[in-house]
Parts: structure tokens; C-alpha cells; sequence
């Protein structure tokens, strides 16, 4: 039917943004629709994305697939979709206000918390864990960070020392963990609210003197974080799978143009990957594959009657 889908993503520089987009291409192209992507020049740039969402309305695409680079300074842009009658469907990061044909992403304070769970564990419950965060204003980050605290407060052994900000790059994640160096006398673990700031963390503490013998976990099961687990430098990662939901995001805003009627929330499961289970995500992202509309609709969504 060739409908044009609109779809924002955050930057260029995050790989799972790239995989977000990899994943919407190919669903489009898949049922016979077509994608626009629009992507601010300046990482997660809040101005940018507004003056982006103004060109996307004047090009009139049929629906637009949207995860917002601020918590709540994109809310007067999504009312202007909205009145402007495209549907929209909000995926990755979740909005507040406005109306979507659906949400579609994973739990980040449930994986966050299993993923620092997993770190401390591997710590024996015991030690001065230090944390990289994500951008600011991320609804990602701020559930993350969360899922963070409150496992770190079920394990009296554990201390959360300090905090700096990553940005979700991997140069600001490496910033980061030299400045944590400097900062924090002993650091036993590192959790990152991202893969790519895992991966800068792993530089900067090799770089100290520290590789292999400070663990690192992280979120989003990309490629090179695979890698990482294989050769033993990373401990852990979250399987955020942004292409994953990418691809269900866009294939939820084809159905809704066809008739059908859309969960007003899918959530994606989410496993944590290690050495010992990482061999399904050990390919590039181009090989991995998209997952059947049916197989996670058929996964019991929040709110669905039990059968």
C-alpha cells in the first residue's frame, strides 16, 4: 500500500539507534511501506528534534514512529501531530502526555535492576559500585538509574559511591569513568545505563591499569557488547533490543493504517545476556532477526484478561 512512516530517533551516534532504524526499514519494507527517518545533527538535541517534528507534519507521512530526546520538552510537538490527525506510536522511551496508537519498548527499571542484580551477585554481595548514567532528560535513564538504586538497597554489603553523567556515548562514558577514577578511592563494579558507555568504561579502565579486574555491566546487547562478553571484559548486558522494538514500533503503525486494531502497549521481553547464554546475539545486527508481529503479541501484554 506504500504508506510513508515517519520515524525520530535521537542521534547518530548510538548504535541502538541505528538498529532502531535498521529494524523500522526493514518491517516497512517488508509490508510494502516506506520510511523517513528523522535524526537531529546535534545528539539528542532538543530544539532540533521540535524544528524536526514541524518538517515531518509538513511532509504529511501517514503515521510517525516516535521516541522523544527529552522526558517532557517534546509534549507541545506531539500535540501538534496529534493535531494534525497523523497517528503516532511512541516506542523506546515513554511519553507522558499525548495520544498513541500504542507504546512500544521493554521495562528499563525491571532490566536495570536485574542487570545490577547480576553484578552483585558476581561481587558476593559486597563492595563500592560506581554508576555511568545516561542523558538527563531520558525517560530511559531516569527508570534505569531507578532500577539501579533500589536493587543496590536490597544488598546492605553494596555501596553506590558516586555518579557522573555518559550521555549514552561511549566517549562520554570513557570521560565518565576517568573522572570516577579520579573521584572514588575504590571501585568494585561499574553499572552502565548503556552499552556503548560499558564499552568507554572498559577503555578508560584499561587505560588505568584496571582491565579485567573492575566488572562492567551494561544494557542493549549491541554487537561489540558481545564481542566484550566473549573475551571476558564485559560481565554482563541487558537485551534492550532497540532493533527489536523498532521493528514492532513500525509494524504497529502499518496494522493501525490498515484497520487493525493495536495493543495500546507492547512490552518486550527482556533477558540478561552473559558469556554463558550470549551465542543467540552473536551475529551483526543486519543478521539478526526481526521478531513475528504474532509470536510478541502472543506474549501476555500489562493489562491483558489471563487466559
Amino acid at each position: 500500500m506504500d504508506e510513508t512512516i515517519a520515524v525520530f530517533t535521537k542521534n547518530r551516534v548510538n548504535p541502538a539507534y541505528d538498529a532502531a532504524r535498521l529494524g523500522a526499514d526493514r518491517t516497512a519494507a517488508r509490508c510494502g511501506a516506506r520510511t523517513l527517518h528523522f535524526v537531529p545533527g546535534r545528539p539528542d538535541d532538543v530544539d532540533e528534534q521540535i524544528a524536526l517534528v514541524e518538517r515531518a507534519i509538513t511532509s504529511h507521512p501517514d503515521a510517525v514512529v516516535f521516541v522523544p530526546v527529552h522526558l517532557t520538552a517534546l509534549d507541545a510537538s506531539v500535540r501538534n501531530l496529534n493535531a494534525a490527525s497523523i497517528p503516532v506510536v511512541n516506542y523506546l522511551n515513554r511519553l507522558a502526555h499525548g495520544r498513541f496508537v500504542s507504546f512500544v519498548g521493554s521495562d528499563d527499571y525491571r532490566l536495570a535492576r536485574d542487570v545490577a542484580a547480576c553484578l552483585f551477585r558476581h561481587l558476593g554481595g559486597r563492595g563500592e559500585v560506581v554508576v555511568i548514567e545516561g542523558v538527563l532528560g531520558a525517560v530511559t535513564n531516569r527508570d534505569r538509574l531507578h532500577g539501579f538504586r533500589d536493587e543496590a538497597a536490597r544488598w546492605p554489603g553494596i555501596c553506590i559511591a558516586d555518579s557522573r553523567c555518559g550521555d549514552y556515548r561511549r566517549d562520554a562514558g570513557e570521560r565518565a569513568m576517568n573522572a570516577l577514577l579520579a573521584a572514588v578511592p575504590r571501585i568494585d563494579g561499574v553499572l552502565a545505563a548503556n552499552d556503548d558507555m560499558a564499552l568507554g568504561a572498559l577503555s578508560a579502565l584499561d587505560a588505568a591499569g584496571h582491565g579485567g579486574g573492575v566488572p562492567v555491566v551494561g544494557v542493549n546487547a549491541i554487537p561489540e557488547a558481545i564481542a566484550a562478553l566473549k573475551d571476558g571484559r564485559l560481565l554482563a548486558t541487558a537485551d534492550f533490543d532497540a532493533m527489536k522494538i523498532g521493528c514492532i514500533a513500525t509494524e504497529a503503525a502499518i496494522r493501525h493504517l490498515r484497520g487493525e486494531t493495536v495493543p495500546a502497549e507492547i512490552i518486550l521481553p527482556v533477558s540478561i545476556v552473559d558469556r554463558s547464554n550470549c551465542a543467540p546475539w552473536d551475529c551483526p545486527l543486519e543478521a539478526r532477526e526481526c521478531p513475528r508481529w504474532s509470536e510478541v503479541i502472543r506474549i501476555r501484554q500489562p493489562g491483558a484478561p489471563v487466559s
